[in-house]
């Protein structure tokens, strides 16, 4: 699905005087990401699971929980973009510096491809004993409920929309004081970790009312990555990795987060 990090945080990339290189941030915020987020498609559709058919509002609260883990876990070191069509998004809108897309959507990708495979890891028993290879596919990435290209691909672009548009009108709260003067001053006041929570919500949303086209992976790294692990990984009775649908929610969201920072651009 996914991101960004902390009220603001997650839109700069202020990050340096961190200890994490934060080309490792973005990777190990991705893999976190993936681990959680398939980990609970996983839960809910592979056979013999504590949380088996526990149904829709498990997997998008569950993907929602992810997105504050992740962001949680990255924020500081990285900004906790985890998603291509963030970092696009900001850079479109000068927030973050174009020569460090290539580097942080690489991180994203190899963090999305670790995660898919830390999922199979975890239920691989559960893989065993599930027939479905089409439930199989889908603890790795997204797929429509009805094919049709076209509308598979507006309902990526709107949901990437719905989670970058958001994303750039996150605002660190401000409070205002008189000084020694009586001049009025503003602060910024840190949300701690609570940042993490906005962005999370708003997934938890997209999810809820958009999701059910798609799978809304709202993120090229999330659904691409783990797609290539899948292509990888000796999963027992596996089908082929659908790439015919593949370049929907990688095309879709980056298309998505660009509307949604030239809309933002626009407005201001």
């Amino acid at each position: 699905m996914l991101f960004a990090g902390n009220a603001l945080a997650c839109a700069t990339h202020s990050a340096h005087d961190h200890d994490v290189h934060p080309l490792l941030g973005e990777f190990l915020g991705t893999t976190i990401l993936i681990l959680l987020g398939n980990g609970v498609v996983a839960n809910v559709v592979l056979n013999r699971t504590k949380g088996h058919d526990s149904g829709w509002i498990v997997i998008t609260l569950g993907w929602a929980m992810a997105v504050f883990v992740a962001v949680l876990c990255s924020a500081a070191s990285s900004g906790a973009h985890l998603n291509p069509a963030v970092t696009f998004g900001l850079a479109i809108d000068g927030r973050f510096a174009w020569g460090s897309v290539p580097g942080y959507v690489l991180a994203q990708l190899c963090g999305g491809i670790l995660g898919g495979a830390l999922v199979f890891t975890v239920y691989r028993s559960h893989y065993a004993a599930t027939d479905n290879a089409d439930a199989k596919l889908a603890t790795f990435c997204t797929g429509p409920a009805i094919r049709s290209l076209g509308s598979n691909l507006v309902s990526e672009i709107a949901g990437t929309f719905m989670l970058v548009f958001p994303v750039l009108l996150i605002a660190a709260p401000t409070i205002t004081f008189p000084d020694l003067a009586g001049e009025q001053m503003a602060a910024t006041v840190g949300l701690g970790t609570l940042g993490a929570l906005p962005v999370a919500l708003v997934v938890f949303a997209i999810g809820l009312s958009l999701g059910g086209t798609t799978g809304y992976a709202i993120n090229p790294a999330r659904d691409l990555g783990p797609r290539i692990a899948h292509a990888l990984l000796p999963v027992p009775g596996k089908r082929d990795s659908d790439w015919g649908y593949a370049p929907i929610p990688v095309v879709g969201p980056l298309l998505g987060g660009a509307l949604a920072a030239i809309v933002y651009i626009c407005l201001n």
